[in-house]
């Protein structure tokens, strides 16, 4: 399977991976918003509702790519998210919970990327999985 060419992913595939970025963006967001507003749970819901996104597109896809596609979003989002504007204002404070919340969702996507589930090879002659 590794000596094989590289393809690029199906119409379908690349269509759930654009959609898995979007939502891993829109679970950025709005554990922004709910880590600060109901400290501590309104932490443990953001970090478990990301947990729930990587994890879950990656049962998805059946791939670790379903697991780094809402990832990038998230993190992305985090880290434009985390700049300041013009007028001095941002989403973040500077308390120990939105630490809390980017570098523990971060270490959790990549632990969520690194566990999630792995496409098995095809072919019966291999016991994998059973």
């Amino acid at each position: 399977m590794l000596a094989q060419p590289l393809r690029p992913p199906s119409p379908g595939r690349a269509a759930a991976f654009v959609g898995l970025f979007l939502l891993g963006a829109l679970v950025a967001a709005a554990g922004a918003l709910v880590q600060a507003a109901w400290f501590p749970g309104g932490l443990l819901l953001a970090l478990a509702a990301a947990v729930g996104t990587f994890l879950g597109g990656s049962y998805a896809t059946r791939s670790r790519g379903g697991a780094m596609a809402p990832a990038a979003g998230w993190i992305v989002t985090v880290i434009l998210l985390t700049s300041s504007r013009p007028e001095g204002d941002f989403l973040f404070g500077a308390g120990g919970g939105s630490y809390l919340f980017l570098f523990g969702g971060m270490a959790l996507a990549v632990i969520c990327a690194t566990l999630g589930a792995m496409r098995q090879p095809r072919d019966g002659s291999a016991r994998l999985g059973k």
